[in-house]
């Protein structure tokens, strides 16, 4: 039902004037619009990921945060999807806001969020950096002439102790490589762009040890890594057409995944569903999992969208050592890490040339109660992709040609939200997934999860749920449970089993494992902020010390970590932040491994100057019981170091605002072991028991 032709256009604007009276009543601090606040990035991620692992990739997840904060959603236009990716909104927060706008409209003013039935102050504060309220329909030449994003953004930093890589050959020493470029990292980015409208950008990165060299051949533009978008939404029918790079999510990501995707952490709930979110720009400098090329979404209906698009990139790759064919190139595996700072190195960039041939197709039902997609992706690579001859790639992919074609779904029927999503490789391979968000009540929220994934299920660019890195080789069942008593309290925690069928790395036999999650936070006011956490895995893995025995046996591992965090903070004054972080690693019934960080942070806020510091103790028995802490850094970088040894970490950094053009970072870190003269391995040793770094950024708004 329409409510707004049901009543009377009067009423309306009655109830518009009584919620903005409610708003001004409610809100005496606030005179007008509210700025739109500079996130701390990584201090976002701490909060939904507090015990970091090595199976995510959270340089990925970063970047996908950072993409969804410099494209803030227009709250009058936003769709269910899109405002559900920030992960932010509970199912009754979102069916609140939804409700609202049908019954009165466009939002005038991001202030009105106050009047929405179950948002209060924290929620808000939270979303506010990734929402705004804007004009729709302008013509595209006055939107050309106000952009919502133009920066340009410039930073460099540098390792200032020595690596190896970095200095003379000792022609006394077996290994006689060393990196081919200086020890200088920088790092560009453009954007010029509106939110809706359009988006033109670039982006340049330039790693330690890397060379400025040309090789279009090898799609190598000067910097090691170029990466350019242009953009425009919303004309017409056309929703999206992007010419350059970009990603597409779809579905529950088994063909296609982008976006900001959280997998298991502190967010228990919303994390198990994601949102089909379409095409969207490529501004990252992670080498790997993106499209080069050009890409469409036009609306055939009101109800029906359909996509297609075509890339051709080029891959970096080992080469298969039986390669031996006049003419014959064999690969044995794709590289992702990106580094290219050897001749070696440089010998692996680009020498694939690999082609992407993709569609989606999306019907919303009228009631916009749910959705269902079909998406279909062929790639076809330059050589034949032939793996190592060891057990565990018996399943992996080989050849030239791989197509994966799914199928995706959602329904809300009252407070139940269901999802999921099936695929079929050119293997004969299967995935699924399905699950299930319930709020149960007003304090109580349920989920659960249920995922197969073929041992020959070949996907490239899927990266649904899951516990390993790739959805293959998987069966698992996750439960997440949140319960809210007050707005000071709030308990969560889950539960996932998982096992692998077949053989994976370092791994001689089919395992299985499962790890546990409790959450328990206090928040008696709005500047005092508690929580407490404790994480446990079992998993198997080959015994070490075994390598004498054809077949290493495996033995159960368990990784805890523990954790207590306080938080104080006086808005545009100062923060505080003392956490104590504690954990083992165990192979069971042989050894044992334990780790402990204590650190204190502080920042200092004036009108202009901003100064962060922290100071970290750390103790580990070796390597095996790391601790991961995350480290404030400069806007858009990231940082997130492992503490392992004995030893203390420090950081000191500065942000000035020179004017409303420019603004300045400047950030001097340093871990000093007390245990240890010689830090790291290989190119990238350092003779000493000190690790610094210096950056230094510029970001200029036009």
């Amino acid at each position: 039902m329409d409510f707004k032709r049901a009543i009377p256009s009067a009423i309306v604007t009655t109830l518009r004037q009584m919620v903005w009276l409610f708003v001004l009543i409610s809100s005496p601090i606030f005179a007008q619009e509210p700025p739109r606040p500079e996130i701390d990035i990584n201090a976002f991620i701490q909060e939904l990921f507090p015990v970091p692992t090595d199976e995510a990739n959270y340089e990925e997840l970063y970047e996908a945060l950072f993409q969804l904060y410099t494209n803030p959603r227009n709250l009058n236009t936003v769709t269910r999807d899109e405002l559900a990716a920030t992960y932010l909104l509970s199912q009754e927060q979102l069916n609140a806001f939804f409700d609202y706008r049908a019954k009165l409209g466009p939002l005038l003013s991001l202030y009105e969020l106050q009047a929405i039935p179950g948002f209060d102050l924290p929620t808000i504060r939270r979303l506010l950096p990734f929402v705004i309220v804007q004009e729709t329909g302008l013509p595209f030449r006055q939107s050309l002439q106000n952009p919502t994003q133009h920066f340009l953004m410039l930073r460099t930093e540098r390792l200032l102790e020595t690596q190896r890589g970095f200095t003379a050959v000792d022609t006394s020493s077996r290994s006689l490589t060393r990196y081919v470029g200086g020890p200088m990292q920088w790092y560009a980015r453009y954007r010029y762009a509106r939110t809706g409208a359009y988006s033109i950008g670039f982006t340049m990165e330039k790693d330690a040890g890397e060379l400025v060299r040309w090789q279009p051949d090898r799609q190598v533009f000067g910097p090691d890594f170029t990466s350019f978008h242009a953009q425009i939404m919303n004309r017409g029918r056309l929703k999206n057409l992007i010419v350059g790079d970009f990603q597409m999510q779809a579905g529950q990501g088994m063909v296609v995944a982008a976006g900001f995707s959280l997998g298991k952490g502190a967010e228990v709930i919303r994390t198990t569903y994601r949102s089909t979110l379409g095409l969207r720009p490529y501004t990252s400098v992670l080498e790997a999992g993106f499209f080069r090329g050009i890409a469409a979404t036009y609306a055939l209906t009101r109800t029906i969208d359909f996509t297609a698009f075509y890339s051709g990139v080029r891959r970096d790759a080992s080469l298969n050592p039986d390669n031996v064919l006049p003419g014959q190139l064999l690969v044995s595996s794709l590289q992702t890490a990106g580094l290219h700072r050897t001749p070696a190195e440089q010998a692996r960039q680009g020498i694939i040339p690999e082609q992407n041939l993709g569609f989606h197709a999306l019907y919303r039902a009228p009631s916009q109660r749910g959705q269902v997609g079909i998406t279909a992706l062929h790639t076809t690579f330059g050589a034949d992709l032939q793996r190592r001859n060891v057990p565990y790639n018996r399943f992996e992919f080989t050849g030239k040609e791989n197509l994966v074609v799914g199928i995706h779904g959602d329904y809300r029927w009252q407070n139940i939200h269901f999802f999921g999503e099936g695929a079929r490789s050119t293997s004969g391979g299967v995935g699924g997934i399905g699950g299930l968000i319930a709020a149960l009540g007003k304090t109580l929220d349920f989920t659960l999860l249920l995922r197969h994934y073929d041992r020959h299920f070949h996907t490239f660019y899927g990266n649904s749920f899951g516990e390993a890195t790739r959805p293959i080789n998987e069966t698992g069942t996750y439960w997440g449970l949140r319960y809210s008593p007050s707005r000071r309290w709030q308990f969560s925690g889950f539960y996932d089993r998982f096992r692998f069928p077949w053989l994976k790395y370092l791994i001689n036999a089919p395992s299985d494992g499962y790890d546990y999650f409790l959450h328990a936070q206090w928040m008696p006011n709005r500047r005092l902020r508690t929580y407490a956490l404790l994480h446990e895995e079992h998993k198997q893995r080959n015994l070490p010390g075994s390598s004498e025995q054809p077949m290493r046996p495996l033995a159960t591992t368990i990784r805890r970590t523990a954790l207590i965090n306080f938080e104080y903070e006086v808005p545009l004054k100062y923060s505080v932040r003392t956490r104590v972080q504690g954990g083992d690693f165990i192979y069971q019934g042989t050894s044992r491994s334990r780790g402990v960080t204590v650190l204190q942070d502080v920042t200092w806020r004036w009108r202009q100057l901003e100064l962060s510091a922290r100071v970290a103790v750390f103790s580990t028995d070796g390597y095996d019981s790391r601790q991961y802490v995350y480290e404030k850094d400069v806007l858009y970088a990231f940082s997130l170091p492992a503490y392992y040894n004995q030893g203390t970490r420090h950081y000191l950094m500065a942000r000035y605002v020179l004017n409303k053009h420019l603004r300045v970072w400047l950030r001097w870190s340093q871990t000093r072991y007390s245990n240890i003269d010689v830090i790291s391995s290989g190119l990238n040793e350092i003779q000493g028991s000190t690790r610094s770094d210096v950056k230094a950024q510029v970001m200029y708004q036009f």
